[in-house]
């Protein structure tokens, strides 16, 4: 393709957009900053939508009423019934839905996925080939680890239930109605609905502890600090010698 059709192309572009721009307005949708917004010929628009500055709506979208699309968002052949709020920095991919009244926030990715009615995704979290019931809350940094490397599998979160920050959902599971998960859990099996799920590591907490010694050297840099090691029936302690450049890892019994 020569330059001189590449930019044919574009200026025809160009044209297209802005008549699609003119059209949503002109069926009363609000576009905060017309010339950053792009859309599609087969995109379908209800009452009283507001898309804001710099959102991508790819083919086959259908944003429903009273629909408000924050910056920087990307939607791709997917449905946002009635009352949905979207963004800023959210990628809506194909095969998703956001019923009536969800809430999908910054810096979250849905992929074919169907989020219900009055559910909240709020940070920073990815939910992918998952069915998300009605009045779910999802913490920020939660992760559905859909891909086992061969296929994807599903993860099913049932109505009312609450997960916690940075959980990570291994598929296939299936979290019960009302059941909680506590912050910073992976989990691999099935919840039971109204159950409280969490996996973490117990909190070791050294008082009064000082250094006794310090190192650098190589990729590592850091100290070695006195501490009561009867009280721990383990302690990992790190220890560097002239002889081994690196500091290693050792694991004392007592």
């Amino acid at each position: 393709m020569t330059s001189i059709n590449k930019k044919k192309i574009a200026l025809i572009e160009k044209d297209n957009q802005e008549k699609l721009r003119n059209q949503a307005m002109k069926m009363g949708v609000t576009l905060k900053s017309p010339e950053t917004v792009f859309l599609s010929n087969d995109t379908k628009f209800g009452k009283n939508v507001v898309i804001n500055q710099y959102v991508i709506i790819g083919k086959k979208t259908k944003v429903g009423d009273n629909v408000e699309i924050m910056p920087f968002t990307h939607i791709e052949n997917a449905t946002l019934e009635s009352k949905v709020n979207v963004g800023p920095f959210s990628r809506i991919r194909p095969g998703s839905y956001l019923a009536k009244g969800s809430r999908v926030g910054n810096f979250v990715e849905i992929k074919k996925s169907k989020v219900g009615k009055n559910s909240k995704i709020n940070h920073l979290s990815y939910v992918g080939d998952a069915l998300v019931g009605k009045n779910v809350n999802i913490g920020a940094g939660t992760i559905t680890c859909n891909y086992d490397g061969k296929r994807k599998n599903k993860t099913k979160i049932l109505d009312g239930a609450f997960i916690g920050s940075n959980t990570a959902l291994v598929a296939p599971i299936k979290i019960g109605k009302k059941a909680v998960v506590g912050a910073g859990s992976t989990l691999s099996k099935n919840v039971k609905n109204k159950s409280l799920a969490l996996t973490r590591a117990n909190q070791v907490e050294i008082k009064n502890y000082k250094i006794v010694k310090s190192f650098k050297g190589g990729l590592f840099e850091g100290t070695i600090c006195d501490h009561p090691l009867k009280k721990l029936a383990a302690e990992q302690i790190l220890y560097s010698s002239a002889s081994e450049p690196y500091p290693k890892l050792h694991q004392y019994h007592l």
